[in-house]
């Protein structure tokens, strides 16, 4: 029987920013006109006060990071388009960005208290210490009776990565079971998704080991404030370093961001439409069991981005390696979704789509729908990996966009791939598609435009070369953070993304 490939290719997704015109290349567009929310006028930040906390050699090589960042730095590569010179901070976001010795939480220098807690010989012992001088910091800093900093660079050492990064934990035999199970599934390269190469899903390590940088994210977030994470390798010129103005892009999109900024925004060529992903991640109650937490990661077509941790799901050995919302958590997770986006808008979507990297149960399809009777079209996608490949003549991989269909009945993505717009390929792996699948007819293009404009809201990074869809992009790293942030607390895990980044 012949096969029947039909090959399309889809645009370049296009950004707004502050001034006139449309870009794909959101540097270029923060070059030219600014990030987004200078539309908002008076209603903007127009200064961005960094706090720091850390000992005292890596508050100093920060401070001089800054300063750095405040100044033109070159391109270090013949390649401009790919990596541009960064012109300074304030030429690209339209703001300043303010230090000051009120918002500088020293830890100490080689006697101080951090080295003392680095040298504790208890590895558990050692962890919480560290945490808790990082996240005593933090505290005091959102706590100053006047003028607070916008967002807190946690200045991390070599030692504190070396010796406190990890925790091997303690685990019951419902968790080791749990742990198998993952791992089961990620041999199998149809049931794991992964863009680049990164795991977007809960990997088994997840369980194994406590991770520093999400128990401190967690901590920071009882204090209502936003961290960013700098170490050596963001602040210091190393040969095994990206250039320092890659580095710079990256990380002041970052900033700018948790800060309270709107770096640039998707536009779309349609309705007002809401994207959710949901995924799951192993959370444990106060009593210890083991169970499933459902978690909506939610994006408006304005740009507004918050998470939300839904209905749990008792984990068993017996669930199978795909786990599912009954019709009732479907709904509450979907209704709890439109609340949040109604506060945040003032509005219902017309449309509302849900991400999801395994099949929809017909209990969640149900559920969803149900709870979303005032929305007009709401569509389940399925993104799911697959082993199909497509080869081209020459030596680049297909464009990023090309989207193919299979005898009418099987669709394929590329997010990422060649981009005409920069002459290359800019990934380390061989980019591998995902396949798109629907419960109902759904129209196939706008939505593959859809994931491939999602892929650039990403303002974790300045980077054009990431195809994940911040739908599902951060799935693992926020499932990690609530997991730290736990359910034995009168408070729920704060909704904006700029606390999970």
């Amino acid at each position: 029987m012949p096969i029947r490939i039909d090959l399309r290719q889809l645009p370049e997704p296009l950004l707004e920013f502050g001034g006139p015109g449309e870009f794909s290349d959101m540097r270029q567009g923060l070059r030219e006109a600014g990030p987004f929310d200078l539309r908002f006028g008076a209603g903007r930040n127009e200064t961005i006060t960094v706090g720091l906390v850390g000992p005292d050699m890596m508050i100093d090589a920060t401070q001089r990071w800054l300063e750095r960042c405040q100044q033109i730095l070159p391109e270090a590569s013949s390649d401009m388009t790919q990596y541009p010179a960064f012109p300074g901070f304030q030429d690209i976001f339209r703001a300043k960005l303010i230090q000051n010795t009120r918002f500088v939480k020293s830890l100490g220098g080689e006697s101080g208290e951090l080295a003392n807690c680095l040298n504790l010989s208890d590895p558990k012992t050692r962890f919480e210490a560290v945490l808790e001088l990082y996240a005593e910091g933090v505290r005091q800093l959102s706590s100053l009776e006047t003028k607070k900093p916008d967002v807190v660079l946690c200045c991390l050492p070599d030692e504190l990565i070396a010796r406190c990064w990890s925790l091997n934990e303690t685990l019951t035999k419902e968790d080791k079971a749990a742990v198998a199970a993952l791992k089961k599934k990620q041999s199998d390269p149809q049931l794991s998704l992964s863009f680049d190469s990164q795991p977007v899903e809960e990997q088994p390590e997840d369980l194994l080991q406590r991770d520093f940088r999400r128990a401190l994210k967690a901590r920071a977030m009882r204090f209502r404030m936003p961290v960013q994470i700098a170490t050596r390798h963001m602040v210091e010129d190393q040969e095994s370093n990206q250039a320092p103005n890659i580095r710079a892009w990256n990380s002041t999109v970052a900033l700018y961001y948790k800060a309270g900024g709107i770096p640039w925004r998707l536009n779309l060529d349609g309705p007002e439409t809401c994207f959710v992903g949901v995924s799951f991640h192993h959370l444990r109650t106060t009593q210890r069991h083991l169970v499933q937490s459902s978690i909506a990661q939610a994006f408006s077509s304005k740009g507004e981005g918050f998470a939300l941790r839904g209905g749990n799901v008792d984990w068993s050995e017996d669930q199978g390696r795909n786990v599912h919302l009954t019709d009732i958590q479907a709904a509450a997770l979907a209704t709890n979704v439109l609340e949040e986006y109604r506060d945040r808008t003032g509005g219902d979507p017309v449309r509302m789509v849900f991400h999801k990297t395994s099949a929809f149960s017909e209990a969640e399809s149900e559920g969803f729908r149900h709870a979303l009777t005032s929305v007009p079209v709401v569509e389940l996608i399925n993104i799911m990996p697959t082993q199909f490949r497509l080869l081209r003549f020459g030596s680049y991989p297909p464009n990023r966009g090309t989207l193919c269909l299979v005898n009418g009945s099987k669709s394929f993505l590329f997010t990422t791939g060649y981009m005409p717009s920069i002459g290359t390929y800019p990934g380390p792996h061989i980019p591998a598609p995902v396949e798109l699948r629907s419960d109902r007819i759904i129209d196939l293009e706008q939505v593959a435009k859809d994931i491939l404009g999602l892929a650039r809201m990403n303002w974790n990074t300045a980077s054009m070369s990431g195809g994940q869809p911040v739908t599902l992009a951060f799935s693992r790293k926020i499932g990690g953070i609530m997991a730290e942030y736990g359910e034995d607390d009168s408070t729920t895990p704060l909704s904006s993304f700029r606390y999970y980044m």
